[in-house]
């Protein structure tokens, strides 16, 4: 099992850093180049990676991932619930626009986005990998999920990625009793820097977090005076959302 997962964390830093070499990452794996090398041609035989050959060989991921990917991603009820309520919140705070579902373990990711208008804008691709409990998308879901998965996340390794970033799980407690107390999470630049955002979740007909929506800005524009209104656009998408979806399962 083990060794299962190890080689499915390769997998996923590939897709996170592609295109990348196996010196690159054994090194950032802390892993033998050899056990790295190994697992990348394993994969390549399954046709799951690709071998970008050059002065230094690099390794991507193959277009065969698009042949497993969720109901959310192709249309299904998810996918189109959400296309209304995202033009609607763009449009109202001309703002980039991310709907997320959670992975399971400690990520969300992206299923899809809106742009914002303005030329400066906070943009990450679709299928993006982000933390749960450092994105405003994560903490939305994560505020919301059953006490003992909250626990098993907050107890366990709450990676930092900038000085903002909420690491102590006391701390992360009390962030998400704010998230449940007012609807909606606000990620103050925990993941990226100078990136803030604010976030709702989208809840299935059983009051569980399926998904998550959120505008995301640059700093320049967050304004502590807008964020009451912002959460409540956010939350009114969220909502809509979740009654679409409903209605259509």
């Amino acid at each position: 099992m083990q060794s299962l997962i190890k080689s499915l964390k390769v997998l996923e830093m590939v897709a996170e850093k592609q295109p990348v070499s196996v010196g690159e990452l054994a090194k950032m794996m802390s892993m033998p180049k050899t056990t790295v090398q190994r697992i990348l041609w394993t994969f390549h035989e399954a046709g799951w990676l690709r071998l970008i050959e050059g002065d230094m060989p690099r390794w991507a991921i193959s277009p065969r991932v698009l042949s497993v990917r969720p109901d959310e991603l192709t249309g299904g009820g998810l996918a189109s619930a959400i296309q209304e309520p995202m033009a609607e919140l763009r449009n109202a705070t001309q703002e980039t626009v991310y709907v997320s579902v959670y992975d399971g373990s400690s990520a969300v990711v992206v299923i899809d986005r809106l742009e914002s208008p303005h030329p400066v804008r906070a943009v990450s691709p679709v299928g993006d990998i982000a933390p749960i409990h450092s994105t405003a998308n994560g903490m939305a879901i994560l505020a919301f999920l059953p006490e003992l998965q909250i626990e098993k996340i907050i107890n366990g390794e709450l990676n930092s990625f900038n000085p903002s970033t909420i690491t102590q799980p006391e701390q992360l407690r009390d962030e998400l009793n704010r998230v449940r107390e007012r609807g909606y999470s606000i990620n103050r630049g925990y993941y990226r820097a100078g990136i803030f955002a604010v976030g709702a979740p989208v809840f299935d007909a059983m009051h569980q977090p399926v998904a998550s929506i959120c505008i995301s800005m640059p700093d320049s524009r967050y304004r502590e005076d807008k964020i009451a209104e912002w959460g409540a656009l956010t939350m009114q998408a969220a909502q809509s959302i979740g009654l679409q979806k409903n209605a259509r399962s």
